[in-house]
């Protein structure tokens, strides 16, 4: 089976966008090196003995639990795909167990924090650029891919609403404050000035060069900007601001399944995991919302 075959299912019947499809590429491949020094010239004729060793070379050669169970995800996709296509009938990783990962905490922004990141974009058209892309991140909780494929007439400023393609290829209307509204309107007035390069035009975050922005771009400036904002904070980047709207939604309005929606998530158990583990707070407020006695004193 060829890789472009492989990859053509990915993205018509996975809906996978063409960074996830990357990485499943780059992992099988990655892989069937593995499998071709083990004297196994096809992926497909791998045994679960193979994965197994496979996964083990991994492990002690210093990769985390999190990438382990990343590359093994690829490869069971990848032995889905060909017992669909009748190409095998046993799958080898099934009976193969994820490694176990530690949840990490949650890291975000304060309020403070994200005052300050969003004050410091200079009043250029750069800089005006950077801050709607900012408060858009922020106040919407969009993933950068959606923010990287937005075109400008996504927008809808007489309702502040988006058109958003989600992960998996789904499309979904968001809707934005009145404060990004401003942002994106002062950036778009900045935008009408510049030319796009051909097959860039309708793009609606523009890089240096007048091109589609590009993820690696806007994960850089969101990086350079929170170093200022948060200097005591690591790697922030626009999937944190993502982890700060999600964390400032469900504090503020208790509804996890109106987190899960606004996010794209699939399952709310992904959106419980991350997000209801943020609200202790809450939980310290429950402690007081219920008396034992009646302080009132009796008649």
């Amino acid at each position: 089976m060829s890789l472009e075959v492989y990859a053509a299912y990915l993205t018509t019947e996975k809906r996978m966008t063409d960074n996830t499809k990357q990485a499943y590429l780059r992992d099988l491949r990655h892989f069937s090196n593995f499998a071709e020094a083990r004297g196994i010239d096809d992926p497909a004729e791998a045994s679960s003995t193979d994965i197994l060793a496979y996964l083990m070379e991994l492990k002690t050669g210093g990769r985390s639990k999190s990438t382990v169970n990343r590359k093994l995800a690829s490869l069971r996709t990848y032995y889905q795909y060909l017992i669909k296509m009748r190409e095998i009938f046993e799958n080898p990783t099934e009976s193969i167990k994820s490694p176990k990962v530690e949840k990490k905490e949650i890291q975000y922004l304060t309020t403070e924090e994200i005052d300050r990141l969003l004050e410091l974009p200079e009043d250029t058209a750069k800089g005006k650029r950077d801050r709607a892309i900012l408060e858009l991140l922020y106040a919407t909780g969009i993933r950068v891919s959606e923010c990287v494929g937005l075109n400008t007439d996504d927008l809808n400023f007489e309702e502040n609403s988006m058109f958003v393609t989600r992960k998996g290829g789904k499309e979904m209307i968001l809707y934005f404050s009145d404060e990004v509204a401003d942002a994106l309107r002062a950036y778009l007035k900045e935008r009408e000035q510049i030319q796009p390069l051909e097959g860039h035009e309708e793009a609606l975050f523009l890089s240096l060069q007048k091109r589609r922005i590009t993820q690696r771009a806007i994960e850089n400036l969101v990086k350079k900007y929170a170093a200022i904002a948060a200097p005591l904070k690591r790697k922030i980047s626009p999937h944190k601001l993502r982890s700060t709207y999600g964390t400032t939604l469900y504090n503020e309005t208790g509804d996890i399944y109106l987190v899960a929606d606004v996010l794209g998530h699939a399952d709310v158990n992904t959106t419980r995991r991350h997000y209801a583990a943020m609200s202790d707070s809450r939980r310290r407020m429950a402690a007081k919302a219920v008396k034992l006695r009646d302080d009132a004193p009796e008649e």
